[in-house]
């Protein structure tokens, strides 16, 4: 059973839909016990960083979702959901995210369009089970102004002004900075593939 994290602000409805599409089983869940029986984690997430952290702790969510990912339980963070597995970010420095891994999500500067929003190719940095069965740089939907920058354990970058992670991927632990729920037939095969693990 896949369950979905539900901390008050995620795009649940796109999420469910989708997993509706693969036939999944989930539940949606804001319940400690639940998370702590879970057999997959998808964590959405949209909106701000600090606000979301602040429910994550107000729900008393943290150490259950690392205790199950300390489990091996495989774990997917989606947009602000791959965000949260850093130790920190720009969007709000004081506040402290879940810091599987470490550094801080960095806000996008220069002379581009913030956010970046619309439809961006990925391009694979090495082998990643969330990628099988798609061609060699699929396109994806994103929305985000604050990007995790390229590191150890990025599996595939987007370029917006300059590469980051798109894709991260440590043993159980996956992380997207777009959309799968919006990113049509890529996002489905993706999803699909994070449910088969």
């Amino acid at each position: 059973m896949t369950t979905i994290v539900d901390y008050g602000a995620g795009n649940l409805c796109s999420v469910q839909n989708t997993l509706d599409e693969l036939g999944a089983k989930y539940v949606v869940t804001n319940q400690p016990q639940a998370v702590q029986e879970a057999d997959k984690l998808l964590l959405p997430g949209v909106g701000h960083f600090g606000q979301m952290m602040t429910a994550l702790d107000r729900l008393s969510l943290r150490d259950p979702i690392l205790e199950r990912m300390r489990a091996g339980v495989p774990m997917l963070g989606i947009c602000l959901g791959l965000q949260s597995l850093f130790e920190t970010s720009e969007e709000s420095p004081d506040s402290r995210g879940l810091g599987v891994f470490p550094g801080t999500v960095k806000r996008f500067t220069g002379d581009i369009r913030i956010p970046h929003m619309g439809w961006n190719s990925l391009s694979a940095v090495r082998a990643t089970r969330l990628l099988e069965g798609l061609p060699k740089e699929p396109y994806a939907y994103f929305a985000h102004s604050f990007y995790v920058p390229v590191m150890e354990a990025t599996a595939a970058t987007c370029t917006y002004a300059q590469p980051y992670t798109a894709i991260l991927e440590r043993e159980n632990i996956f992380g997207v900075q777009f959309h799968p729920e919006k990113s049509g037939p890529v996002g489905l095969q993706i999803v699909k593939n994070f449910l088969d693990l």
